[in-house]
């Protein structure tokens, strides 16, 4: 039963490691997913490099092969997160070339460097000449050496860029940069708040509507109840001004290190990477040869107060197969789309794997299978009320949408079958069988 944890909605490397998203962009008429990748392991081991996916519709994938490799002393012990914009005709990407030196290093305040490198390519996957354009001496002498993960975008007639840091006293945050050639780049300002952890990884700003926001994964957060449940978050703030009112993306197990992207027709497009680095629980496709996966393309809008909505991309619903009346013991085959209505409070259990359930102001997701769950146990999220939920499954995660995306929930889980039987109170609505993604390698 084990190969049927191939997922048919998620993308996911054919063998080794995968984890941050990466240079999300529309190019030349295709959608550009870049992720970063350990091909040779999948605990994450040896060269770290990035793979490549494209389309044009965003569910007919092509996979191209790994495309950066560290091959030059600045990028030497790895290819590490970054970004990608469009500009002259050519794909710029920008990414962090990870150096370790010998010696006697803690590897936060000495022994690590930390490069903003470039390169173009005219067509996703081949690649021109690596640039350096930032190095440790271009960061302020208050950050340690953890600096990383540039994203760039356009504001105006000037390009942008933004930086994930740690400082030499412990606190997160992120670098603003400027320039107007993208290769000449100047230090602009910092961004930062007391007691929002040690270090902020993977920082996308963007505008939505009247809104701008600035979204990191800030690693250090104390653990509460109903937030910061993982090991490490994500979330975004609203940067109008001063930055305000952090709000996590994900309160499921399985969400880090989101990336955005603008498509030619206007909206603001997340993925994320369905893990975490640092994780007590485990996932049994390492058996198998390769482990992690991407969430869904999300389409983010802005609600009346400001607040960020996400819900799958409309382009999903074109898998939308089969459709039938929510019936309590109904019996399905994975994936599945379940859209309903919900009262004031609901359960739902799925397969007898795990429940979903809403009581009190609070949507509990608890695992009831410890094969399943590889070691996952409860997370929790606060709601005034819940009326909608959307739940997206495939063969071995789950993507929970409430109140059309005010809360989202993900999880990979383990079931030992290719169906589930749905136990539910509360809630009326439609399940739709899916059809699957169409992903292939390139021929060329």
């Amino acid at each position: 039963m084990k190969n049927n944890w191939r997922q048919k909605l998620h993308l996911e490397p054919k063998s080794g490691w995968l984890n941050d998203p990466n240079g999300l962009s529309w190019f030349n008429g295709c959608y550009h997913v870049y992720f970063q990748y350990a091909p040779d392991d999948p605990c994450g081991d040896g060269d770290k490099c990035w793979g490549h996916w494209c389309s044009t519709d965003m569910l007919r994938w092509t996979y191209t092969g790994t495309v950066l490799v560290p091959d030059i002393p600045e990028d030497r012990n790895g290819v590490y997160s970054g970004s990608g914009i469009a500009a002259d005709d050519m794909l710029h990407l920008f990414y962090t070339g990870n150096v370790k030196e010998d010696g006697d290093h803690d590897y936060v305040t000495s022994g690590r460097g930390a490069n903003v490198i470039t390169v173009t390519t005219s067509d996703g996957h081949n690649m021109s000449e690596k640039k350096v354009v930032l190095r440790n001496q271009d960061y302020p002498d208050y950050c340690s050496c953890h600096v990383r993960d540039p994203k760039v975008w356009k504001d105006g007639n000037i390009y942008r860029m933004v930086l994930g840091a740690r400082t030499l006293s412990n606190e997160g945050c992120v670098l603003m940069y400027k320039s107007s050639d993208l290769n000449s780049w100047e230090y602009d300002h910092v961004l930062g708040i007391p007691d929002m952890g040690y270090m902020w990884e993977c920082p996308d700003f963007f505008t939505i509507g009247s809104h701008s926001y600035l979204s990191v994964s800030p690693q250090g957060l104390a653990h509460e109840e109903m937030r910061f449940q993982n090991v490490y978050s994500s979330g975004y703030f609203r940067a109008d001004g001063e930055l305000t009112d952090f709000t996590e993306w994900d309160c499921g197990f399985d969400f880090y290190a989101p990336q955005t992207f603008e498509t030619p027709d206007g909206r603001r497009i997340l993925i994320g990477w369905m893990g975490i680095g640092d994780i007590p629980y485990t996932n049994p496709t390492v058996e198998l040869g390769w482990q992690h996966c991407l969430t869904v393309p999300r389409e983010v809008t802005a609600a009346k107060d400001g607040s960020l909505l996400q819900l799958p991309v409309r382009e999903m619903r074109k898998l939308r197969r089969e459709n039938r009346d929510l019936e309590n013991g109904m019996t399905t085959p994975l994936p599945f789309e379940l859209v309903a209505d919900t009262d004031k409070e609901f359960t739902l259990n799925i397969g007898g794997y795990l429940t979903m359930s809403f009581v009190d102001g609070v949507f509990t997701l608890r695992f009831t299978d410890d094969n399943a769950s590889g070691g996952r146990t409860v997370r929790k999220a606060a709601l005034s009320d819940c009326k909608e939920l959307l739940l997206l499954a495939d063969t071995s995660s789950i993507e929970v949408y409430l109140n059309g995306g005010e809360k989202v929930l993900s999880t990979r889980f383990y079931p030992s079958d290719t169906e589930v039987k749905l136990e539910f109170s509360g809630m009326s609505g439609i399940l739709y069988e899916l059809d699957a993604l169409e992903v292939k390698l390139d021929e060329q």
